[in-house]
């Protein structure tokens, strides 16, 4: 098997589909190579771990169909490298020549027949906007948990909703919901959990198209985009009742510029020094203050103008958790509505119900 292409390509190719390799193969160590199949002038590019499967497929001048799994990290390394842009590859037998101007390596493959057999996607399929989704990824994902002790959290629930899909994650600290309007992917009432590992890759390498084709198996959701395909296995279990976690009515309600409180939070936290110390936002008629303190470091605190009414009131948060919801939060202002330095906090934007980001309060003394 031998084919010719331009450098820029393969190295793109090679890091979209090493994404998914796995970083020492674990059990099956043909895991840490990329599988390579030419057919014609078509050369399929597949990393995997069992969990998380990239493929993505270009064009090539190719010579001789064939199969070889090549070592992921090593040949994305040597093609970076390359100062001709023209890159000739040849894999026979064992091993894999690499050719650019003057340059040749060679390389060792590893067994194909080792590469396990991955599921095949689903055949219903639905197209989405890529750019809608990539945005919705982008306000919900920051949300899942990152512990893999609590699976289910690491997940990201996608659920039909009113005629449209709505994504959620929640790390019990925070939780981030979107809905897409107009959107329908699945029946009424059906929802599932997809990692939010895969929903990170696939947003990294959303790019600028236009269209997501998203198909849904029993145990598999795959994303394609372009030339690309990403698969990843389903989480199995039951996602949290999310509903009860929304208070049914806020009486405080903080409208305030988005830039100015993001700038503000990220100075006052500054004097956060300790590991889970909190920024304190007190409320009342003449607009809020944000104070930051550090016992034998010091403080900050920061006034911003802003509208208020309710009773007045201290409500601290995690500054970080914070700004991750305010940040992805559309347009220029939010509100922040809370019911008591206790109970969870709700941030909206002003016209742009489509998303919500509740956050738990820190308890200070």
């Amino acid at each position: 098997m031998k084919f010719r292409c331009e450098r820029d390509r393969l190295v793109e190719a090679l890091g979209a589909a090493g994404r998914a390799v796995a970083n020492r193969g674990g059990a099956l160590p043909v895991l840490a190579g990329l599988r390579a199949e030419l057919k014609g002038n078509e050369l399929k590019l597949t990393g995997s771990d069992l969990e998380l499967t990239i493929e993505t497929r270009l064009e090539v001048a190719g010579e001789g169909d064939g199969v070889a799994v090549l070592p992921s990290k090593i040949i994305l390394d040597v093609v970076k490298s390359l100062g001709d842009p023209r890159v000739e590859v040849t894999c026979e037998g064992e091993e894999a020549t690499i050719t650019a101007g003057r340059f040749e390596s060679s390389l060792r493959l590893l067994p194909a027949d080792e590469f396990p057999r991955l599921a095949m996607p689903a055949d219903d399929a639905v197209t989405i906007s890529g750019k809608e989704f990539a945005g919705a990824l982008h306000q919900v994902v920051p949300a899942a948990s990152a512990d893999d002790a609590r699976p289910i959290l690491t997940g990201v629930l996608l659920a039909a909703e009113e005629g449209g899909l709505r994504l959620v994650a929640t790390d019990s600290y925070r939780l981030a919901v979107r809905d897409i309007p107009g959107t329908t992917v699945m029946s009424d009432g059906q929802s599932v959990l997809v990692p939010s590992r895969a929903l990170r890759e696939l947003e990294r390498l959303l790019g600028s198209d236009d269209e997501i084709t998203l198909r849904l198996g029993e145990r598999e959701a795959s994303f394609e985009v372009g030339s690309l395909r990403l698969t990843t296995r389903l989480i199995e279990g039951e996602f949290p009742n999310y509903r009860g976690l929304i208070p049914a009515s806020h009486p405080n309600q903080l409208t305030v510029g988005r830039e100015a409180l993001v700038e503000a939070v990220r100075r006052v936290k500054l004097m956060a020094r300790e590991p889970n110390t909190p920024v304190r936002l007190v409320m009342n008629d003449d607009g809020l203050e944000l104070v930051a303190i550090t016992q034998d470091v010091g403080q900050a605190n920061e006034q911003l103008d802003a509208r208020y009414s309710g009773d007045e009131l201290t409500v601290a948060f995690n500054p970080d958790f914070l700004l991750s919801g305010v940040e992805v939060s559309p347009g220029d202002e939010i509100t922040l509505h809370t019911v008591d330095a206790q109970k969870p906090a709700v941030i909206r934007a002003e016209g742009a119900e489509e998303f919500l980001y509740l956050l738990m309060p820190v308890r200070v003394s």
